[in-house]
């Protein structure tokens, strides 16, 4: 697997302000990685490139062994007219069934199932949606700021979970929070603007499983490089 960004070149349209300019970077590995950077520096308009939103750009974006490529995101809804059991039930594959209770109970959302998705909290909204890109068949998931509104204990218990289900799986992980990028994830992508050479900076995360022990020097370093970087 990998995936490969080469010379990009990007405006938006009407604009004469680059969003991008020569960016480059790379990812080799499956696993849990990030793209971390401040507002308006182009996170998502580069998931929208990889995942073929946006073509009209300058540059190449390679993406070997990896067919299929989602992108969810937090503020997404799902038809209101289905219970959160009966939505995810129609759209799961029926090979991921079994997988789709381990994700509900896992998630948290058993009292969920018979409600609407209009009548959930926004953290609730984010992890069945989340869930629902779970129980596709992918290669890469991006998520971007997809648990926002969720907070930190479930947060943790959530991605300690995909990471134990889908280590062969590539994940593109979208957020500001400095500290759970560089505690969870491996490949941490730093997106600076475009007036900085080079424009993305690759740092090595802490990969935190819940099986190692964390060092708090560690991670607390790890966080300095981040915050350097951007």
């Amino acid at each position: 697997m990998q995936l490969e960004i080469r010379n990009i070149d990007y405006a938006y349209p009407g604009s004469a302000r680059n969003v991008f300019r020569q960016l480059s970077c790379q990812m080799t590995e499956p696993g849990f990685h990030a793209l971390f950077g401040p507002s308006g520096v182009g996170k998502t308009t580069l998931a929208k490139m990889i995942t073929g939103t946006i073509t009209e750009f300058s540059g190449n974006i390679r993406i070997d062994q990896m067919e299929h490529v989602l992108y969810t995101y937090n503020l997404e809804r799902l038809p209101g007219w289905y219970s959160v059991h009966d939505h995810l039930a129609q759209i799961t594959p029926s090979p991921n069934r079994k997988r789709m209770e381990e994700l509900v109970d896992a998630f948290g959302l058993k009292p969920c199932l018979n409600s609407r998705f209009a009548q959930l909290s926004l953290g609730q909204q984010n992890r069945t949606n989340l869930t629902r890109y779970l129980l596709q068949d992918f290669d890469l998931l991006i998520m971007d700021e997809s648990l926002a509104n969720v907070d930190e204990i479930t947060k943790e218990k959530i991605i300690l979970k995909i990471k134990t289900l889908y280590p062969d799986r590539f994940f593109l992980y979208i957020s500001h929070n400095v500290v759970e990028v560089a505690k969870f994830c491996s490949q941490i992508l730093v997106l600076r603007s475009h007036h900085k050479q080079p424009q993305a900076v690759s740092l090595q995360g802490q990969d935190f499983d819940g099986r190692q022990s964390l060092q708090d020097k560690n991670l607390e370093q790890c966080v300095l490089e981040i915050v350097n970087a951007a």
